[in-house]
């Protein structure tokens, strides 16, 4: 491990305090071997178990959905804004209260938010099942969105604070391995279910397995002391954050459909860029700020939460950018259509699952680089194989190598970045890695929607959503496509500036585990 992950802040005014607790920490821990540490990883193999199969859970209604998603705006004949909100309205709104529910955790436990967002989540599910109409349905996947952000905002952070240090990039990796099996799983029972089924069985199967995660997660969630210290919920800064960046998102979400000199895009975009700001300046003076802006002292966590926005950006559209094109493209139904982009999901589940094992070898900051060369030779091969109708085998080829990025960088990247932080601060430090990352899936869905559709004329963009474009229009088809590179394109461009990032903090890492190693007033030790 190194020094980066075992120092908090990276100024000197907050490092004494949180090298202490860290080494606090530390020392705290059972040796490797001993009874102690056997009934720790008992306990800590319990807790994973819940997270990773709720993780399966929760992941899986929304790679399922992405499958389904033609099946549903066929029924309810819905428009292409109601096709876009019905993906994004869940985005959104889980982004915006990531940080919300994760200050929430801080304050009143983990285990408890954790299960409320089990039962969230699930009741959720049962009731869009039932939805008379597209935007009913868009209305309660943002309270489907609710239980979601609870379950992610605490996952890692359950995660973390179970396993020893030495053993946190297993756990990690494992747990971040169950959401590949959510891909994996979730366009075959989206498609399954679509096709066979009806589309409200693409949220009702989520109930009992909601119902089974509650029952194993109340028993098997260790039950952990309070300190007894509640702070105060910032509300304002609640509320700003809300507004800005739920503006801006939404700005950006319909930027090609309405047009980016509409007074709503303008209007949004206008709010988001003075909001922010404006937030930044608040939480600095706040005495119990939703977030804490000392944790952006160090670089390489602030580099490592900007190159987790933009690989989330870069990567979040590819299964259902392929998803439609087998549908809208090739005309195939939503069964064909998940078989077709499991080699993304299984790259994903391979990869993720073996991260652990190769952050003994290497680096996860230099394992995280090497998944984002792997990311954007996915997006290239997958570019030229759409241009030039290369047929089922090159897209599988970009697909498993995109799998293969994302599986690597993702483990690696939130191990780097959680493996830092203080015990105390684990909840809204993942809070802002989650917000960040979702942003990004937001901003990644709103570029492939918006960038694919703007050379179809409107009247044509529901039949792409619906996956009958291929029935409807021959020239639409080739406008069709056309989109597709420009949109591979704009993920490629993305994925390089991640991999520029993601060096960029390796290399803050390296220079800073050097000046922490250098002896005092003597050169910095070559490593």
């Amino acid at each position: 491990m190194t020094a980066d992950a075992r120092t908090g802040a990276g100024d000197t005014a907050a490092a004494p305090r949180e090298t202490v607790d860290e080494t606090r920490r530390q020392a705290e821990e059972p040796a490797p071997g001993s009874a102690a540490e056997r009934a720790q990883m008992r306990e800590a193999w319990r807790a994973l178990s819940v997270v990773s199969l709720a993780s399966i859970f929760s992941g899986m209604a929304g790679s399922a959905l992405n499958v389904a998603l033609p099946t549903v705006v066929r029924h309810f004949d819905a428009s292409a804004t109601a096709a876009s909100w019905i993906l994004l309205a869940f985005m959104l709104a889980n982004t915006v209260l990531m940080i919300f529910f994760g200050r929430l955790a801080d304050m009143f436990g983990r285990r408890s938010m954790y299960l409320m967002g089990l039962a969230t989540f699930t009741l959720a599910s049962f009731l869009s099942g039932l939805a008379p109409n597209a935007w009913t349905l868009v209305g309660l996947r943002v309270l489907q969105a609710a239980g979601a952000a609870m379950l992610l905002t605490n996952s890692a952070a359950i995660v973390t604070a179970a396993f020893p240090r030495h053993r946190l990039g297993q756990g990690m990796g494992i747990y971040l391995a169950s959401f590949s099996v959510a891909q994996l799983l979730g366009p075959t029972v989206g498609g399954v279910l679509a096709e066979h089924a009806g589309w409200r069985w693409v949220f009702w199967y989520n109930v009992p397995i909601g119902l089974i995660c509650l029952a194993w997660g109340a028993w098997a969630l260790p039950r952990v002391a309070r300190t007894g210290q509640r702070q105060g919920i910032d509300i304002p800064g609640n509320l700003l954050v809300l507004v800005a960046l739920g503006s801006g998102l939404a700005a950006l979400s319909q930027a090609t459909t309405l047009g980016w000199t509409s007074w709503l895009v303008i209007g949004g975009l206008v709010v988001f860029v003075l909001g922010m700001p404006l937030f930044v300046l608040f939480e600095r003076r706040v005495a119990h700020p939703l977030v804490d802006m000392t944790l952006f002292r160090s670089r390489p966590f602030a580099l490592g939460l900007l190159a987790s926005f933009l690989n989330a950006t870069s990567a979040a559209g590819v299964l259902l950018l392929f998803s439609l094109y087998f549908q809208a493209v090739k005309g195939e139904d939503a069964f064909s259509a998940g078989m077709r982009v499991l080699p993304l999901a299984v790259a994903t589940l391979l990869f993720s699952s073996t991260s652990g094992l190769l952050q003994r070898r290497i680096s996860p900051r230099g394992l995280a680089v090497v998944g984002n060369l792997c990311t954007g030779a996915g997006l290239v091969v997958l570019g030229w194989a759409v241009a030039a109708d290369a047929g089922y085998v090159a897209i599988a080829s970009g697909l498993v190598l995109a799998g293969a990025g994302s599986g690597l960088f993702m483990p690696s990247n939130t191990t780097a970045l959680m493996g830092e932080i203080p015990h105390e601060r684990l909840g809204i430090a993942n809070a802002m890695r989650l917000m960040l990352q979702q942003s990004g899936f937001v901003v990644g869905t709103a570029i492939v929607l918006s960038v694919l559709t703007a050379p179809l004329v409107p009247e044509l963009r529901q039949y792409a959503f619906a996956g009958t474009l291929s029935d409807i229009s021959g020239s639409g088809l080739d406008d069709l496509l056309l989109g597709y590179r420009w949109t591979l394109l704009t993920m490629l461009t993305l994925s390089l500036a991640t991999t520029v990032t993601s060096l960029a903090a390796r290399h803050a890492t390296i220079k800073r585990f050097r000046a922490e190693v250098s002896p005092p007033g003597g050169p910095a030790s070559g490593g």
